[in-house]
C-alpha cells in the first residue's frame, strides 16, 4: 500500500489522525503522512505518532516506514494521532525554498555549472557545485535578485508532473518550473530576507551557503 503523503497537499498541517497499516518491531507504517521523510536534502520532519518520538523516517519506494521506540504498543487497524514540530518544519520549509531560487539563479549565471549536492538543514542550507572558479563575485547580485524575488511575494504553485510515480513540481509564473517533492511555503515572501556565503570544498567544487536573516 502507498502512503499518502498528506504534507504535500497541505505542508502546514500539524496534525493529522492516520491509521496503522503494517508494523515489524519498531518499525511502523501509516496510511497516509504529515511527517516528511528525508529526501532531495530535506532533512526529515521531528515529531510523534501517538505520542510516541519517530526517531527516523525512510522512504521506501513509495511507502514510508517510521521508527518508533522498540517498547511502544501500536498495532495494526488503529487509530494514531501524528504531530509534527511545526517551528522545525516551516524554518525547513522556508530554507528549502530559499535554496531553490538560489540555485534557479546560479544556473541562469553560469551555463553549464552542475549542482552534486544539496542539504537543508533548520540552521542553514547549502549547494554543492562542480565548477573551476570562485563563486564569490556572484554571491552580491545572486543575493539581490533572491531577495529581489522574495520580497515580490510571488505565489509559488505546486503539483504533481506524474502522479503515479509521485513526481512533484513548483512554479512561479514567468520565473521558474522545477522538479520538486519537497514541502514547500506558498509564496516566496514567507521566506523573508536571506544571505549568502561562499565556501570552497576541493579544486572545481564550490559551496554557497544560504541562511535566514532571523536566525540566531
Amino acid at each position: 500500500m502507498t502512503t499518502q503523503k498528506t504534507f504535500w497537499l497541505d505542508p502546514y498541517a500539524t496534525q493529522l489522525t492516520a491509521r496503522v497499516v503494517a508494523v515489524s518491531g519498531p518499525h511502523v507504517q501509516v496510511d497516509q503522512t504529515i511527517f516528511f521523510a528525508f529526501s532531495g536534502g530535506q532533512e526529515s520532519d521531528h515529531g510523534t505518532i501517538q505520542g510516541w518520538p519517530v526517531i527516523s523516517a525512510e522512504k521506501q519506494e513509495h511507502d514510508i516506514i517510521y521508527t518508533l521506540p522498540d517498547d511502544h504498543d501500536l498495532k495494526v487497524d488503529q487509530s494514531v494521532l501524528m504531530e509534527i514540530d511545526w517551528s522545525r518544519r516551516y524554518r525547513l520549509m522556508r530554507l528549502h525554498f530559499a535554496a531553490e531560487l538560489v540555485l534557479e539563479l546560479f544556473y541562469t549565471a553560469l551555463n553549464g555549472v552542475d549542482k552534486v549536492g544539496a542539504h537543508i538543514a533548520t540552521h542553514k542550507a547549502r549547494i554543492d557545485f562542480v565548477w573551476p572558479e570562485s563563486i564569490a563575485p556572484l554571491l552580491p547580485e545572486i543575493t539581490d535578485k533572491a531577495n529581489q524575488i522574495i520580497a515580490a511575494d510571488l505565489p509559488i504553485q505546486t503539483g504533481f508532473d506524474d502522479e503515479e510515480n509521485e513526481r512533484r513540481y513548483w512554479e512561479i509564473a514567468g520565473f521558474s518550473r522545477v522538479p520538486c517533492g519537497g514541502t514547500h511555503v506558498r509564496s516566496t515572501g514567507e521566506i523573508g530576507p536571506i544571505r549568502l556565503k561562499r565556501e570552497k570544498k576541493a579544486k572545481g567544487k564550490e559551496r554557497v551557503e544560504i541562511y535566514l536573516e532571523d536566525s540566531e
